[in-house]
């Protein structure tokens, strides 16, 4: 039960290639907020996390095996949110830039498709916020957290002073 069935070190340099192989993958997978995925994102999710659990553990049931996965991936975590946090660099190739999808009433269509939404679902998360009308909209732009922030153009002639 205790007895690891490898030695420790490799559950470290197993956990750190599955997480950071992980983080690669989702980062290209888009920047969805965990309450905007689709079921498809969310069973996709699931499955990665299964998936990956032997490559981890290398079949090794032991608890000492489990604990030393579990600290390694709490302090990678740690690591990856102080590297973002400290370097813009990292916060571009962990986070992304956040994309522009509205610019003064208009679709940037192009970005939109890079981001894999569509007008539909761009006009949903506009609704989330109160938003009807695209005329409405200054600009609106996914952040790198999945978030789409948006200003209306009422605000943005207010603050110019208009």
């Amino acid at each position: 039960m205790w007895h690891a069935s490898f030695p420790y070190w490799q559950f470290v340099v197993r956990a750190a290639v599955v997480y950071i192989a992980i983080i690669v993958l989702l980062r290209l997978g888009g920047k969805r907020q965990v309450g905007q995925m689709g079921v498809a994102e969310f069973v996709a999710i699931l499955l990665i996390s299964n998936a990956v659990q032997n490559s981890m553990n290398g079949n090794d049931g032991s608890i000492t095996g489990g604990l030393i996965l579990a600290t390694v991936i709490i302090i990678l975590s740690i690591l990856v949110e102080y590297a973002t946090f400290k370097s813009k660099r990292w916060e571009y190739i962990v986070q992304g830039r956040p994309t522009l999808l509205v610019h003064h009433g208009k679709i940037i269509r192009h970005n939109l498709d890079r981001e894999r939404l569509n007008v539909r679902e761009l006009k949903t998360i506009l609704r989330r916020q109160g938003i009807h009308d695209l005329d409405e909209v200054a600009e609106a732009i996914l952040e790198s957290d999945g978030y789409v922030s948006v200003t209306k153009k009422s605000e943005a002639e207010h603050a110019n002073g208009d």
